[in-house]
């Protein structure tokens, strides 16, 4: 996992004021949290933080936190969360958590298929049913993506997360062992499947009906 420097300085003042204050500045308010600290309120610049997110986008970014004036060494942040303005869509506010190097952590990651399933080289179709998965590990553990290797599987098939392959060092808590890929029945193939079962019950109901008025015309003689 990358962490991207990111220069922060400490403010002071709050409240609708002082933030529009800070933005007018092209700066953003932030805020850093922690378990063994209050959190700490920053400013941020907001074109660092717009050629970050160009280069990198805006999800699952780790830092190197440089605080102006901190006499502490480098920090280690996760962004929890972005807040954007509802009118011309700007952002507005910034959420930090700082994180231990030896402390694990939970964090959602995507999740990608490799390999040609053979159910679909079949005709079958293939669905992902879960796009993300949450995982629990160190911060230097943490993947870019899980890949699902969906080779062996076949029409009906499907993998649950228990059948993940997991980098070392990643765990991924569950309660229910839920689906994440399987293949299915064609369309036109299950679309037939259900006119002919509707066709046979037709008949069959036919038959029976033919049966009801012979046996009723029988005891009228």
């Amino acid at each position: 996992m990358e962490f991207i420097d990111l220069n922060a300085t400490k403010r002071t003042s709050t409240g609708k004021g002082a933030a529009r204050q800070l933005r007018r500045s092209d700066q953003i308010p932030a805020i850093l949290y922690g378990q063994k600290f209050e959190p700490e309120l920053l400013a941020l610049s907001t074109k660092d933080l717009d050629l970050i997110f160009r280069k990198h986008g805006s999800e699952r970014l780790f830092f190197n936190l440089i605080v102006e004036g901190d006499t502490a060494s480098q920090r280690k942040a996760l962004l929890k969360e972005l807040q954007f303005n509802n009118v011309n869509g700007t952002l507005y506010h910034m959420d930090l958590h700082q994180v231990e190097l030896d402390k694990e952590i939970r964090i959602t990651v995507p999740l990608v298929t490799i390999g040609n399933s053979k159910g679909v080289e079949l005709g079958g179709l293939l669905q992902l049913i879960r796009h993300k998965l949450e995982i629990v590990c160190l911060p230097e553990d943490i993947p870019d993506k899980i890949e699902v290797d969906v080779s062996d599987i076949d029409i009906g098939d499907s993998i649950h997360v228990s059948e993940l392959t997991l980098p070392p060092g990643v765990t991924a808590p569950y309660d229910v062992n839920f689906t994440i890929v399987t293949v299915q029945q064609p369309k036109a193939t299950t679309e037939k499947a259900e006119e002919e079962g509707e066709g046979e019950g037709e008949a069959e109901g036919e038959g029976e009906g033919e049966g009801e008025a012979e046996g009723t015309a029988e005891k009228k003689s």
